[in-house]
């Protein structure tokens, strides 16, 4: 968020009640997510879409009883991992700690 649309949060919160008003109906009806917490937001978001679909659950299939990999063939060597290119770890030195209202995470 930049300081701008901070400044204006007011006038923001006001223009969403009202448009709320008028187009939260029966029909077509507007959830709001708490979303302080980013991650559970996603995770409550996605519960809500899927509990919308009463078909969802049957189409989840049961679970299977994985049996023991098998052991690692000794003949065979694979190539080292730089022979490919690799995605950087950006936040390896990041944990998830929680965070208090206007915090940001630190590395």
């Amino acid at each position: 968020m930049d300081l701008l649309s901070r400044e204006r949060w007011v006038e923001y919160s006001k223009a969403k009640d009202r448009m709320l008003e008028y187009t939260d109906i029966e029909e077509a009806p507007w959830y709001q997510i708490d979303s302080d917490d980013k991650r559970r937001a996603h995770l409550n978001c996605i519960h809500h879409l899927l509990s919308l679909f009463p078909e969802y659950k049957a189409m989840i299939p049961k679970p299977i009883k994985l049996t023991p990999r098998p052991d690692a063939d000794q003949k065979y060597a694979r190539p080292p991992r730089e022979a490919h290119p690799i995605v950087p770890d950006h936040y390896a030195g990041y944990r998830r700690e929680e965070k208090t209202k206007g915090e940001v995470h630190k590395k």
